[in-house]
């Protein structure tokens, strides 16, 4: 490619190998732009102040918004093998005798659904404000304490000033939060401010780990409401398909990251396997 493009050719250009890709690196467009990699930071920077990127070390990525909630049941048709290993690794990071949150969303039910999948938990306790995990949790060996407040028909969850004071009378020493979107530059985000005052409360009453739950497409995603910045939470469990430049960026800011792919296969052994044993130093809050 010519290197007498102009900078508004240039920015379209890369505004559509990013649409492609998702993801950019400033080296690979310094090449095919033919242009400097000093220029291609430049225009970067220009489409971060649109909102259109958001810088990375060595690159950018989309920025995507997500201004309204989608809802439950179009949520659970999205990357559904993704939100099972999860589910599945997250709940191998659980040891009998816990106290759980797990806040709403279909990432979060993947979590319940394992939990109850292993025989040697049953002397836990989950508290969740999902409706739906709560009800896959009618069978289950431990015990689920379900919020009480205003329900949510959009997210089949419980909110409001009722769930989160019960929260504050409660403490758990590990927390599985779901989010709507991850970025660098806003953090942890999500459509509905009630979702984001229960999940922050959640995290504030955990004398243990947080850990985010999510899939890869969740990453460069912005929504309206911040539930959490990337140093109150301790780890990022994702599926294997998020971007290894994502990993880099959230673990040079302190976050584990734990990828689950089809190589965590259930075990049958409950709490013995490697992850179950998974316990990082989690940070003060």
């Amino acid at each position: 490619m010519g290197k007498n493009l102009i900078p508004a050719q240039r920015r379209r250009l890369i505004y559509e190998y990013l649409q492609r890709q998702k993801v950019v690196r400033s080296a690979s467009l310094s090449e095919v732009l033919g242009a400097s990699e000093a220029t291609v930071r430049r225009d970067l920077a220009w489409l971060e102040r649109q909102g259109i990127a958001e810088r990375t070390h060595g690159g950018a990525i989309l920025s995507q918004r997500m201004p309204t909630e989608p809802a439950y049941a179009s949520s659970a048709l999205a990357n559904p093998e993704a939100k099972h290993s999860i589910g599945r690794a997250a709940s191998r990071l659980v040891q009998d005798g816990d106290t759980v949150f797990l806040n709403s969303g279909t990432t979060t039910t993947e979590v319940l659904l394992h939990l109850k999948g292993r025989s040697d938990l049953q002397n836990i306790i989950v508290v969740t404000n999902n409706v739906t995990a709560a009800i896959e949790a009618r069978d289950a060996e431990f015990e689920v304490i379900l919020l009480g407040g205003s329900f949510r028909s959009r997210s089949y969850s419980i909110v409001g000033h009722f769930a989160a004071e019960m929260l504050r009378g409660m403490h758990a020493n590990k927390a599985f939060i779901g989010v709507d979107g991850i970025s660098l530059k806003f953090h942890y985000t999500t459509p509905a401010s009630h979702e984001a005052e229960i999940a922050h409360v959640m995290i504030e009453q955990t004398q243990g780990p947080v850990y985010v739950v999510a899939d890869y497409s969740k990453w460069g995603v912005v929504s309206n409401f911040r539930l959490a910045t990337l140093d109150e939470v301790d780890g990022l469990i994702v599926d294997d398909s998020l971007d290894p430049e994502a990993r880099v960026e959230l673990s040079n800011r302190g976050i584990e990251v734990i990828a689950a792919g089809p190589e965590l296969e259930d075990t049958g052994t409950g709490g013995s396997s490697e992850e179950a044993s998974y316990a990082p130093v989690f940070k003060s809050r």
